[in-house]
């Protein structure tokens, strides 16, 4: 092998992308950091929130009896608990969570959204919806977003995250 030889030459075709698998992991790349700062900055100038505090208080206005387990919410949010714990104390700090003893297991910890957490999330709602359809589900026929969904399905179980039952 020359100098002028390209890094391609030394491997295998089969180990690069094609071009239109190369296109796609770009746009996936460009999503998966562009999507996350659009709905922060969203978010942020609407409602003072993170996006991580929006999916919490979500999550858990969500749960039966506006209760959740700290490692469901874990689990749900892709969070690592200390991680979680750093949201929830933000969000205790300012009134909408509080953290209490679960009922059933003295060694877990169920977070639960007071009504001024209830208020704070029911008002950044509209936003936050008005935002996802805007960046996404404006842009999409029916059939591309089943499409869409379908692979979004096939990429997560590729991934392999915690299966939880959505609540």
């Amino acid at each position: 092998m020359t100098s002028e030889n390209s890094v391609s030459d030394s491997v295998s075709d089969n180990v690069w992308l094609n071009q239109e698998q190369q296109d796609v992991w770009l746009n996936i790349w460009s999503m998966r950091v562009w999507l996350p700062a659009r709905m922060d900055a969203q978010l942020k100038a609407d409602s003072g929130l993170s996006n991580f505090d929006y999916f919490a208080l979500a999550q858990i206005s969500m749960a039966p009896d506006r209760r959740l387990r700290m490692s469901e919410l874990a689990e749900l949010s892709d969070m690592t608990l200390s991680h979680l714990s750093r949201v929830v104390t933000r969000l205790e700090k300012s009134g909408w969570v509080r953290r209490v003893p679960d009922p059933t297991d003295g060694r877990a910890t169920v977070a639960v959204l007071t009504e001024e957490g209830w208020d704070k999330v029911v008002k950044a709602a509209p936003g936050h919806v008005e935002q996802v359809r805007r960046l996404i589900f404006d842009n999409l026929t029916d059939e591309e977003l089943r499409v869409m969904g379908t692979a979004m399905e096939k990429i997560i179980a590729a991934l392999d995250p915690p299966r939880m039952p959505r609540v």
